[in-house]
């Protein structure tokens, strides 16, 4: 299910340039159509988190399996950029709604090795993010001689999304299957005060809004135009559209085995040698040039970043207490998503007036002052351990 929610949001970028052309628009444009898949992220998460008070959590997640199959046959539907935001946006909707009901359900069903099961569950997210290119460019390829045959839709990339529509009928109703024959925990029975969970747990639910908000902005603005950047430093559109391979394969070791380095090494301090790596990494990203090397540092810049979302993860979850859990999680994720998804936005905006590079030095920059910050903060001993 992880796999799906997740290939629903990174699906758009590979195909910002397809809807440029199908739709005759710029690139601030598009921009601005993957930053509604994340705002429509962002904006059921704390009534998820409502939810959570009420309903059993499995019960969310099977919610939002139907929520994808609806937003799924939405968007293959568009004809105009309006509808296609509107689409985008409903895309987003299932994914945020799945990872606050599913990543605390995650961490209550192996309490003993919370770091593992977020980087298993993680590491089927990323998966899909590793096969979201030669996902696209397969169906890209076949889409005229289906569209041909059978007359589903009118494009090509319309394609895509009705066949993750389909597949997230299946694993829905899959899903609904094996949650009636399994002992699910009741850890977050006693969470039914989502205000009384912020206000008790604010200073955790602050931290983790900072750190992946801000790092979050940054990394929006940097994998959704990734086909785009790897084109302005010389390579052929198919070989940087396989980028985006390389940068989300990386993910996969990382988040298996970031899981587990959290559960076993202080995490405050992991978490923010993690933000330092990915700040430095992506400063050599912009001075490079040549496939071999890029190959390299986005091998790099992809390991770092994914290492942080299952150490930021475990550290919350497992830092939360039960009457907490679910609320305060829903909230922090609202927090950090309503940061960071404007990032694509942002850098489809500058970039109409200055070079990716000169864009990307600037962020990189930037997210260096709010670690030093954070820093400093956990060496007064003010951030939650």
């Amino acid at each position: 299910m992880i796999f799906l929610v997740n290939l629903a949001r990174v699906v758009f970028a590979p195909l910002l340039g397809e809807f440029i052309t199908f739709f005759e628009v710029n690139r601030a444009t598009v921009g601005f159509v993957a930053t509604l898949v994340w705002l429509g992220s962002a904006s059921l998460r704390v009534p998820t988190g409502w939810a959570l008070t009420r309903f059993s959590r499995h019960r969310v997640v099977l919610g939002t399996g139907i929520v994808l199959v609806l937003a799924s046959a939405l968007t293959a539907s568009a004809t105009s950029i309006e509808m296609l935001m509107v689409g985008a946006a409903a895309m987003g909707l299932a994914s945020g709604a799945y990872f606050v009901a599913a990543n605390p359900l995650v961490s209550e069903l192996y309490p003993e090795r919370v770091g593992r099961a977020m980087g298993i569950h993680g590491t089927a997210s990323q998966l899909a993010a590793v096969f979201v290119a030669p996902f696209v460019t397969l169906v890209l390829a076949a889409g005229p001689s289906v569209i041909a045959r059978y007359g589903i839709v009118s494009a090509s990339w319309q394609l895509v999304f009705v066949c993750i529509g389909v597949a997230a009928a299946i694993v829905t109703l899959f899903l609904y299957v094996a949650a009636r024959s399994t002992d699910l925990p009741d850890a977050g029975a006693s969470d039914r005060d989502l205000l009384g969970a912020v206000r008790r747990e604010w200073r955790i639910i602050l931290t983790g809004v900072v750190i992946l908000g801000a790092t979050g902005f940054v990394w929006q603005g940097l994998f959704n135009f990734y086909e785009l950047y790897m084109v302005s430093k010389g390579l052929s559109e198919s070989t940087a559209r396989n980028m985006l391979t390389v940068v989300f394969g990386a993910g996969v070791p990382a988040f298996f085995l970031s899981g587990r380095l959290a559960d076993r090494l202080p995490r405050v301090p992991y978490i923010l040698g993690v933000l330092v790596a990915f700040v430095l990494s992506l400063l050599v990203l912009t001075q490079l040039s040549g496939l071999v090397p890029l190959i390299a540092i986005t091998a790099v810049v992809g390991y770092v970043i994914h290492s942080l979302f299952p150490a930021l993860d475990t550290y919350l979850l497992d830092t939360l207490p039960d009457e907490s859990r679910g609320s305060a999680y829903s909230v922090y994720s609202f927090g950090m998503m309503i940061f960071q998804a404007s990032g694509a936005g942002a850098v489809g905006y500058l970039t109409e007036f200055f070079s990716f590079n000169q864009v990307y030095i600037g962020l990189a920059l930037g997210l260096a002052v709010v670690v030093t910050g954070l820093i400093g903060f956990q060496r007064l001993g003010r951030i939650p351990n």
